[in-house]
């Protein structure tokens, strides 16, 4: 006896592409009918609304929960900055200073934080745990020190 040349799996696929067909015919027809049924929606009906959290909805906002504020108060872009004069010249103490190489560390008075020293920025003879007064001016590698003075 002679066996069926369809195997299991092109059955299950001839299968599957009869049921995708039926279901893609059953939209058409819910399609029409919706159409037929005035299944157009109104002007209303496609509006969508900003409640006070800032999520679109479908109801329209409650006038009781409205925010008043004053155009003036609405900042576009980036906020300005403030313009306080700030202290330029720091205090602080050499870390490590290495006269060799020609540069060292200083540590903020302030911030706490380690600045780098170039000989380059230097107007006095200075050693490590001097106390020294400094600008700060940004590199290409982070802050540094320049005009370093003994501090009196």
């Amino acid at each position: 006896m002679a066996r069926s040349q369809d195997s299991f799996n092109k059955k299950e696929q001839e299968k599957n592409r009869r049921k995708k067909k039926e279901e893609k015919q059953e939209r058409k027809e819910q399609r029409k009918a919706d159409k037929a049924e005035g299944g157009v929606k109104t002007l209303e009906e496609m509006f969508s609304y900003v409640d006070e959290n800032g999520f679109l909805t479908t109801t329209p906002p409650d006038p009781a929960k409205k925010k008043k504020f004053r155009a003036e108060d609405m900042i576009i872009g980036v906020p300005s900055r403030d313009d306080t004069p700030v202290d330029v010249v720091r205090k602080g103490q050499v870390k490590f200073f290495n006269d060799e190489k020609g540069y060292g560390f200083i540590t903020d008075a302030e911030t706490k934080d380690s600045i780098f020293v170039h000989i380059n920025n230097i107007s006095d003879t200075i050693r490590e745990n001097d106390r020294v007064t400094f600008e700060v001016e940004m590199g290409p590698k982070g802050p540094n020190a320049v005009k370093v003075k003994l501090a009196v």
